[in-house]
């Protein structure tokens, strides 16, 4: 594939750079994923798996929180008190109810 640069516009050039640059990134984390699969098969084939030999440890899986407090106007509406309070719950706290009156 042969380009002449000197015959492209400024947008074609930069076009092609945003091309290029997203073809690199492509092809590295292609790359990394083939590496990383013929290690762990590797591991796999000598009775290991790959953070066994490696030591370092997957992250921990989160079990889905559950529900403490639900919406009085709509029970389908629930927060389980982590994170961005709800509308629901800032507007009923605001009209005087108590975190306790929505409890679960």
């Amino acid at each position: 594939m042969k380009l002449d640069l000197n015959t492209l516009s400024l947008k074609e050039l930069k076009d092609l750079q945003s091309q290029v640059a997203k073809a690199i990134s492509g092809y590295e984390d292609r790359r990394k994923r083939e590496a990383l699969a013929e290690l762990e098969e590797k591991a796999k084939t000598l009775g290991f798996s790959l953070s066994e030999l490696t030591g370092v440890t997957t992250g921990r899986k989160r079990s889905p929180s559950t529900a403490k407090y639900a919406n009085p106007a709509n029970a389908a509406d629930t927060w389980s008190g982590r994170g961005r309070k709800p509308r629901w719950f800032s507007e009923a706290l605001a009209k005087g109810k108590k975190p306790d009156d929505m409890a679960i």
